[in-house]
């Protein structure tokens, strides 16, 4: 018989981890055996049925915000792509976001629509660890993160770099030689190195170590205690794993609404942004995806692509208006966020790619 972690079993029925564990512990999973302090559940094992668990994702009404500042945030960008929401008529009631990055789409939706299933995915393992520990377990994470807020903001700006310093290494260690057991740490420095680095930016270097300097912020809110809780409220019966994009092929169907916002494709030789992992996003890597935009769309789902615009910088570049030929492409306004240069700054247009 084989079997799964207590967290793949978690990722593949849509609830926490912390959730699996009480099941096993109640024998509602049969053959499900302990081992030391992990469960190990059988592959073939079916989600018991969970009074806890809502049929779908309940909307109280609550705002909730992106935890992390991240390149290619969708923020400035939601009153345009909400036009595009096809949730109204009630056929779709399931939402993808292969790519969900800083999730501010995500985040818009979990706040105004009820649906069934949620499916997000990243191949950055440091974000989606992030993720899953606001879900699984945030009072952890909150309890660390207002630690590290109560030693920052009390130092002198030469003392602050040297915490930062210290605790960039001690990220860049986790990311390499971390296991389940220091989750917790490294997601709350994750966040920490996110609200007090240079321009919120995520980048690393060939070795895959986090590189980016201390930014110069007065009293960076570290620990936003109020929307972390209702993110992880919002996130409990969220599928969240780390893979690439193609893995969500399995959830998405003819119900699905699917919003795909992989690394842009760079329109200058300095403006690329697809440093947040080790790996590159390069042509061919975009139009894979294109093939697969199109494998989705004959499952019947409904699909947004956004992307940037080469015809910024080059109007007879038709990159993308010939690998998305058979679908409506839209140009909007756009200001760029984040960029190693503050000055470079402005509004530019970027796409978005559409099947409906």
């Amino acid at each position: 018989m084989e079997f799964i972690s207590a967290r793949e079993a978690a990722d593949k029925w849509g609830i926490s981890q912390r959730r699996v564990a009480v099941l096993c512990s109640e024998n509602r999973i049969d053959n499900a055996a302990k081992v030391g302090n992990m469960w190990l559940i059988p592959a073939t094992a079916e989600k018991p049925f969970d009074a806890r668990s809502a049929s779908c994702i309940q909307n109280d009404g609550k705002k909730v915000k992106p935890f992390l500042k991240w390149a290619g945030g969708k923020g400035q960008l939601i009153s345009e792509i909400e036009k595009h929401y096809p949730f109204e008529a009630r056929k779709i009631t399931k939402y993808a976001e292969p790519f969900v990055g800083g999730g501010a789409i995500l985040f818009d939706i979990l706040s105004k629509y009820d649906l069934d299933k949620v499916y997000i995915s990243d191949i950055n393992a440091e974000l989606i660890n992030t993720y899953q520990t606001i879900r699984d377990d945030i009072d952890a994470l909150v309890s660390l993160l207002n630690k590290m807020q109560s030693e920052f903001h009390p130092l002198s700006t030469e003392n602050r770099k040297k915490n930062y310093l210290l605790r960039r290494e001690r990220f860049n260690e986790l990311k390499i030689n971390g296991d389940e057991n220091t989750n917790v740490e490294k997601a709350a420095l994750m966040v920490f190195l996110n609200k007090t680095c240079f321009n919120g930016l995520f980048r690393v270097n060939r070795k895959g170590l986090f590189n980016v300097p201390m930014g110069t912020y007065k009293n960076p809110i570290i620990c936003d205690k109020e929307n972390l809780y209702a993110v992880s409220e919002k996130l409990q019966n969220v599928i969240i794993v780390c893979g690439d994009y193609r893995e969500s092929a399995d959830f998405i169907d003819e119900k699905t609404f699917v919003y795909f916002d992989p690394p842009y494709r760079p329109i200058t030789d300095t403006a690329s942004f697809t440093a947040y992992t080790e790996n590159l996003f390069n042509d061919e890597e975009q139009i894979e995806l294109a093939k697969f935009v199109d494998e989705m769309h004959r499952k019947g789902a409904k699909i947004l692509v956004s992307n940037s615009d080469p015809k910024n910088i080059e109007k007879e570049d038709n990159f993308f208006d010939d690998i998305y030929s058979s679908h409506k492409i839209k140009r909007v306004e756009a200001t760029r966020m984040i960029n190693s240069k503050s000055d470079a700054r402005g509004k530019i247009n970027e796409l978005l790619i559409s099947n409906f």
